[in-house]
């Protein structure tokens, strides 16, 4: 065994008594719940804590799906497809959050008043098939990021068992391999609208641009990319850096252009730096706060 090889198999010996420990602990705490509704988008964190779900509560535990215009449609056929592999009961419960003028107007608390609406709609759902609580996918790791979401999960009374059993977004990669979900390495996939600059409107035509757009990349290979909408019809576009050379082929670079421009984008720009989680919130100025 090399002297490199042997830290990394001396953490993993460390970490893994821990991490059974926080596994046990969230399975105990869902029990407690006695039945359970899991927000489930079909990423990493929703995934395990469905799976979780199913294997604490069994058919006491659904999957719960908010559909919208928000939401690209692969996505919702990948948290179909997950919740069979889980076994887990799946219901879909429609949003709107398309009618409500303080999330199309696209301030910093966007993500706030979807998650209301969510939730909102995901407890009627929840309150139909008799189960106790909802429960979010969020972990350790979202407390230090900027989520105006959480403030929602806590005036609507939402569980969050993973953070609550302190796992981290490593930890989950860790489970999903352990019950061998297919989605360890799944990039993440929030909401279409977080691909519009704030400030700019959201709007049914705009969120139909970037699906489209993320599509025509997604069937050429782009697995991770995001395609931002900037003022005046600029798309932004995000890719790993180390496939940016694609980008200046020039048959693909006319197609992309041509493409791109069918969908209603008078410009099309590529990011050198690179995709970015979060890209956006580098546009927002400090000290929001969401009113009580």
């Amino acid at each position: 065994m090399s002297r490199t090889a042997q830290p990394a198999r001396t953490a993993i010996r460390i970490i893994m008594p821990d991490l059974i420990a926080k596994r046990d602990r969230l399975l105990d705490l869902l029990r407690s719940y006695g039945s359970c509704a899991v927000a489930f988008s079909g990423g990493l964190d929703s995934t395990v804590l469905a799976q979780a779900a199913y294997l604490a509560l069994g058919e006491r535990a659904a999957a719960l799906t908010g559909v919208s215009a928000s939401m690209a449609p692969a996505e919702l056929e990948e948290a179909e497809r997950l919740a069979r592999q889980i076994g887990i009961r799946h219901e879909i419960a429609v949003t709107d959050e398309l009618s409500l003028p303080d999330y199309c107007e696209n301030r910093a608390d966007r993500c706030f008043h979807c998650k209301m609406e969510l939730f909102d709609k995901l407890k009627r759902v929840a309150d139909r098939l008799g189960l106790a609580v909802v429960a979010d996918g969020g972990n350790i790791d979202d407390l230090d990021d900027f989520r105006p979401g959480l403030e929602a999960v806590r005036r609507c009374h939402v569980k969050t068992p993973l953070a609550e059993c302190e796992l981290t977004k490593a930890e989950l990669r860790l489970l999903a391999d352990q019950w061998r979900l297919p989605v360890r390495d799944k990039p993440a996939t929030p909401c279409l609208g977080s691909r519009i600059a704030y400030g700019e409107r959201i709007t049914p035509e705009r969120l139909e641009m970037v699906a489209s757009a993320e599509r025509f990349l997604r069937d050429r290979g782009f697995r991770i990319m995001r395609v931002r909408y900037h003022g005046g019809d600029v798309a932004r576009i995000e890719a790993p850096t180390d496939q940016l050379a694609r980008f200046y082929d020039e048959q693909f670079r006319r197609e992309l252009i041509d493409h791109f421009r069918s969908l209603g984008f008078k410009f099309v720009s590529l990011d050198l730096e690179g995709f970015r989680s979060g890209s956006m919130n580098a546009m927002l100025k400090e000290g929001l706060a969401i009113e009580d």
